[in-house]
């Protein structure tokens, strides 16, 4: 399953700065699932974590495959948001879309 990615950066960046930015989350974000095609899998899964348990999921309340699932998400979530727009930026300021 493929993906698109939409990254929303700071005005002023150029159009290469840009699509480097994206590729380093791309590569970040596939390195630490371990392949493109997990990406939309795995991302699913994370969303649907969340819907059912909420943003910040007590991990005692989650099964064993869900909390490896959330957790995986989530690193692999912040190894691409650093990649892309450099260590000191906040997860909240970070700006992406993944669509499938």
């Amino acid at each position: 399953m493929s993906y698109s990615l939409k990254l929303y950066d700071a005005d002023g960046v150029s159009q290469l700065q840009h699509q480097q930015a994206e590729q380093r989350f791309r590569q970040a974000l596939e390195g630490a699932l371990g392949d493109e095609s997990l990406v939309a899998p795995v991302y699913a899964a994370y969303l649907r974590i969340v819907g059912a348990y909420g943003d910040s999921p007590d991990p005692e309340s989650l099964s064993d495959a869900e909390r490896a699932v959330f957790e995986q998400w989530q690193a692999a979530e912040s190894a691409a948001v650093a990649a892309a727009f450099g260590p000191n930026r906040y997860m909240g300021d970070a700006m992406y879309e993944i669509a499938f």
